[in-house]
């Protein structure tokens, strides 16, 4: 199911997914996330929003990295997604987008449930 979830302190709009992400996961501020995911950007000289960065943070506190089928008919949607893993806190990446699923519910400041998901990470 999904749930509206945009921390962002001024309540924008923005390409923030991977913050939103780690902001509902952690149960921390918009601004705690940002500045945990600083110290590995700044170490790698990368972006924020670059795929390598935030799983790296991702894979060194607590979750791993699971494959799913990228082509359909056996693809599965964010929403599918939620509904079989509604037990735990996961990760739904598209290549391009984010999401927090929790205990079946995905929180996004979008309604993206239809985004095909290619992998996904997994609280251990």
């Amino acid at each position: 199911m999904y749930i509206y979830y945009n921390p962002n302190p001024k309540h924008k709009n923005t390409s923030d997914c991977v913050i939103r992400m780690l902001s509902k996961v952690y149960g921390i501020t918009w601004e705690q996330a940002y500045v945990k995911l600083s110290g590995i950007v700044l170490q790698e000289f990368e972006m924020p929003s670059s795929n390598y960065i935030w799983e790296k943070f991702l894979l060194s506190n607590g979750f791993r990295k699971m494959l799913l089928p990228s082509t359909c008919p056996d693809c599965i949607n964010i929403s599918e997604f939620s509904s079989m893993y509604n037990i735990g806190t996961y990760i739904a990446c598209t290549g391009t987008h984010v999401v927090a699923v929790v205990d079946g519910n995905y929180y996004d400041a979008w309604d993206s449930g239809d985004e095909i998901i290619t992998y996904y990470f997994e609280r251990r």
